[in-house]
């Protein structure tokens, strides 16, 4: 499934963000987003989203115009649950009343129990999370959280993928062994997926980056 994204415009009333913006992330790429602060980065996830409308500038409402579509599908009027766009941002958000499995059970599609829970089970073990299943999330490291947040992402089995440097919070040792994870994984099921980072490390493929440049 292709991801296609075209922006007229980002912006307020007040400051244009971004113009005349288009691409398309086919299945299994994960185009890399760059550029520096106020860019206009996190606007563009926010547009695909469909969560604009939810962020401002200066206490002006952000507007999009453009279109997000999935495979042809115009998606741009749809709400965010409706939109088969996994979202994972930069704070891992974890449900507090909901153990880890029970977190990541959550994200699983409908299906025999059994099935589903040997998702959740295998997905702790890829995570190297695999005695972790009945913690607290408030017990857990920063690191550990956001890697049960990344896995909750994929588990859900998205349509696309948006992730908005989701392997800050992961601690040196980790990061790289996790990242490569990550776009294994997103590459293996062939998911569209867009990456912001202000690392060069965390890009997926050199020949598939945009560098945002806006002042």
């Amino acid at each position: 499934m292709t991801l296609s994204i075209q922006i007229q415009h980002i912006g307020s009333a007040q400051r244009e963000l971004l113009r005349n913006l288009r691409f398309d992330v086919a299945p299994g790429q994960i185009l890399t987003l760059m550029g520096a602060s106020g860019s206009g980065k996190s606007s563009v996830l926010a547009a695909i989203a469909g969560t604009l409308a939810s962020v401002s500038e200066g206490g002006q409402a952000l507007r999009f115009e453009g279109t997000v579509s999935l495979e042809g599908n115009d998606v741009t009027h749809l709400p965010t649950a409706q939109r088969c766009i996994g979202l994972l941002f930069q704070d891992p958000l974890l449900f507090a009343h909901m153990t880890v499995a029970e977190n990541l059970l959550f994200a699983v599609p409908p299906g025999p129990r059994a099935q589903r829970l040997a998702k959740v089970q295998q997905a702790l073990l890829d995570a190297e999370l695999a005695d972790y299943g009945e913690r607290d999330p408030a017990t857990l490291s920063g690191g550990q959280r956001a890697r049960v947040a990344l896995m909750r992402a994929l588990l859900a089995q998205p349509c696309a993928l948006l992730l908005d440097e989701p392997f800050s919070k992961l601690d040196a040792a980790l990061r790289d062994q996790f990242r490569r994870f990550v776009f294994d994984h997103i590459r293996r099921q062939g998911i569209p997926a867009v990456l912001v980072t202000h690392d060069a490390a965390d890009i997926a493929d050199p020949a598939f980056v945009i560098e945002l440049n806006h002042a």
